[in-house]
């Protein structure tokens, strides 16, 4: 990895674990990838290697770090806490349908979790992250970033520049990834779900 600014933000959900298959809601309990999972990100170090990295980034949870270790980019990442999942205080581990048993029409990104996160807390922790990775449309390689599900929604909302309840409208299924960049000046999407 060379020194430098960015240009592009490529970021990776971690690949498939037990909780992921089963629709669970994963924040912070640290669940390992699963066979699948494994499979997956050996792929994703395929799918990475044509990219111009000068830094990677992960979440310290086990499923973010396996997925960027198994790619092929364990040694060069930088773990940072600012890529933690959503934080779903009450709700950690149960699955939508089971959440709407006690509270119906709950939506993650607009109610957020009893005892955890909201949007706009995810927002605030991502804003910080996108300063200190600071990107320029001039800039000369990629920066890798793993992490999970519904932070990385909310992380390219405030990439566009959207308020980070409309991460709702950008599905990172596991183990793929986006690609975020500009447009001239212009923050945009450049690929998504891939």
């Amino acid at each position: 990895m060379s020194p430098g600014v960015a240009s592009r933000l490529v970021v990776v959900r971690h690949a498939s674990t037990a909780w992921s298959e089963e629709g669970r809601h994963t924040g912070r309990t640290d669940v390992p990838l699963d066979d699948r999972g494994w499979a997956a990100a050996a792929e994703l170090g395929t799918r990475l290697a044509d990219f111009d990295v000068i830094k990677v980034f992960t979440s310290p949870l086990s499923r973010a770090l396996e997925t960027c270790r198994i790619a092929g980019f364990g040694e060069l990442a930088e773990v940072t806490d600012d890529l933690l999942e959503w934080d779903y205080g009450d709700y950690e581990g149960l699955t939508t349908p089971q959440i709407w048993e006690s509270r119906a029409h709950w939506e993650l990104f607009a109610d957020g979790c009893p005892n955890g996160e909201s949007a706009a807390d995810v927002g605030a922790r991502v804003d910080l992250f996108l300063d200190r990775v600071a990107t320029a449309p001039d800039g000369n390689g990629d920066l890798l970033c793993f992490a999970h599900g519904h932070m990385l929604r909310v992380l390219t909302a405030r990439w566009v520049r959207l308020w980070p309840e409309e991460g709702r409208r950008f599905l990172l299924n596991a183990g793929h990834l986006g690609i975020l960049g500009y447009e001239r000046e212009t923050r945009v999407v450049t690929a998504w779900n891939t």
